[in-house]
């Protein structure tokens, strides 16, 4: 089995009673109280969970540049389980807890000013919750998230237990109807994110550089991208302690402009221009990237 599907076959620790246990503590008690008991789940994972802990060592040891010592494992679940225990206040609107800073917010909306719509690619980075609601709360823009159909489930029970409402904005790949139903969204206005740092096990891959070592990247979403020819950004938010978030949005590509005979290679070029923008971003914020599994491993 392919090591970039391994991803599939971890199973999840989490359960909905324990999520919505969570969520009602959190909303109840507020964000530095319920933040306490993070800091016995990052410890208790830190100790008893080896294998994410072994799988992190690859990555930060590249992004860190150094062998990663008991500490950085901490703060790295740490950070993870911050940016999970954050979603329940961005989808239930309280964004009033956090400070956010955006960059790039004013060439997106350049681009959307000339036509409506805009593809968001991004990663298991930071989180991708702390993006949706500033669009939808601050700058007038829905954005919903296309995703492989299991995942979509799984994400659909997740947003049932913390706010049911947000369900609306997971659309499933793979169905009779996925490209119709995000061009529309696209049509209306709104921005539509895919996550291009996973893929599953028989998708096709492009090599491309990341942290210093050639690493196959899924040529699915990019696919998507150039079949619904939109600008496609760069798009982050990336967790800075505490209650800070910066959010990033940067140009990658535009398949709105470009011909049928130029996809591939385009779509190639916008791979490693991702892989190159990740990159810096990891090494920046070494903590927020949350692949738990040996990435690099091609076997």
């Amino acid at each position: 089995m392919s090591s970039k599907a391994a991803w599939r076959t971890q199973r999840e620790r989490s359960n909905l009673p324990t999520l919505r246990l969570m969520v009602w503590i959190s909303l109840s008690f507020g964000r530095r109280l319920s933040r306490l008991v993070l800091y016995g789940i990052a410890l208790y994972f830190t100790l008893f969970a080896p294998r994410a802990r072994q799988a992190s060592r690859p990555y930060l040891q590249r992004a860190l540049g150094r062998t990663p010592g008991w500490r950085d494992h901490f703060r790295h679940i740490l950070a993870f389980a911050s940016t999970i225990h954050d979603r329940i206040y961005f989808l239930n609107g309280r964004t009033d807890q956090f400070d956010i800073e955006v960059y790039g917010a004013e060439i997106l909306h350049a681009a959307l000013a000339e036509q409506p719509g805009a593809l968001l690619i991004g990663a298991h980075l930071g989180s991708f919750e702390a993006l949706r609601v500033l669009g939808r709360e601050r700058g007038g823009l829905a954005v919903a998230m296309l995703m492989h159909p299991d995942n979509a489930r799984k994400i659909a029970q997740v947003l049932a237990a913390i706010n049911p409402a947000a369900q609306n904005d997971i659309l499933p790949l793979g169905q009779p109807d996925s490209m119709l139903a995000a061009r529309d969204r696209l049509d209306a206005g709104h921005l539509v994110g895919m996550l291009a740092d996973r893929g599953l096990g028989e998708d096709p891959k492009h090599l491309a550089p990341f942290l210093g070592q050639a690493a196959a990247f899924p040529l699915g979403p990019w696919k998507v991208a150039a079949l619904l020819r939109r600008p496609v950004f760069f798009m982050v938010a990336l967790y800075l302690g505490g209650r800070r978030y910066r959010i990033h949005l940067e140009p990658l590509a535009d398949f709105s402009r470009v011909a049928a005979s130029e996809r591939e290679a385009a779509m190639h070029a916008a791979i490693e221009r991702y892989a190159e923008r990740l990159s810096q971003h990891c090494r920046q914020t070494p903590y927020n990237w949350f692949n738990f599994y040996d990435f690099w491993k091609t076997s």
